[in-house]
Parts: C-alpha cells; structure tokens; sequence
C-alpha cells in the first residue's frame, strides 16, 4: 500500500474509535526484491504497532497479484538505478471469517470508507 492509502487506513480507523482496533491493515509488497522485510516492518510501523507487511518472493507476489486481480509494473527511472512500481490503487477488506466483502477504491472519502466499514463491523 502506497504511504497515501496507508494514512486513510489509518484515518478510518481513528474515526471508527474503539471498533478501529477490530480492523487489521495488511500490505503484499510488489517489489520484493527491494522491500526487504527489515524495510517492511520500518515501514509497517511508520503507519501503526499492529499494521502488518507480507511479502513472498516474486513468483509468490506474482500468483497473489493475478489472484486478486491486481496489475503491477516496474518503471525505469531516470537513473539506471532507480525505479518506481505502477500497480493497482485500491483495497480489499475481509470479513472476520476471511471473505471479501468490499474493494475500496484510492482515494475514496475516509468517510465513505469509515461508513462501509461500520456497516460491515455491525454484522454478526
């Protein structure tokens, strides 16, 4: 998740006050090869203690990614050294019995995603 989608992630949860703590933020790295996990976990926890940052190696993120549908591309950047990562802009959000139940689009409101959310916590 890019730093903008993390910070709504944890803009929701604040709005969603103590039922926040029942929303788990996991990211799948696209770019294994730099996000190495000591990388992953200083990033995670840049955005709070409990935000988790999975990672596989690249045939791994390759199968999750064409699983969920999610389209992600090396970019050269104006050094031969540097590049940046195009990838889908969203997220998807699980039940607590491990279903899909929303895809929250970048950029969406925090507080479309707060009432989605709240919408969601209240089914049993």
């Amino acid at each position: 998740m890019c730093p903008t989608a993390l910070a709504e992630w944890a803009q929701v949860r604040k709005a969603l006050g103590p039922d926040g703590a029942r929303v788990q933020p996991v990211f799948v790295t696209i770019d294994p090869a730099r996000d190495t996990p000591e990388i992953l976990k200083a990033y995670a926890q840049a955005f709070g203690d409990d935000v988790l940052a999975l990672r596989g190696d690249e045939a791994q993120t390759k199968a999750v990614a064409q699983e969920f549908k999610v389209f992600y591309s090396k970019v050269p950047g104006k050094t031969p050294d540097t590049y940046t990562m195009d990838h889908t802009a969203g997220s998807y959000v699980f039940d607590a019995q491990g279903r899909i139940r929303l895809f929250m689009r970048h950029g969406q409101p925090v507080a479309a995603m707060e009432a989605d959310l709240r919408r969601l916590l209240a089914l049993k």
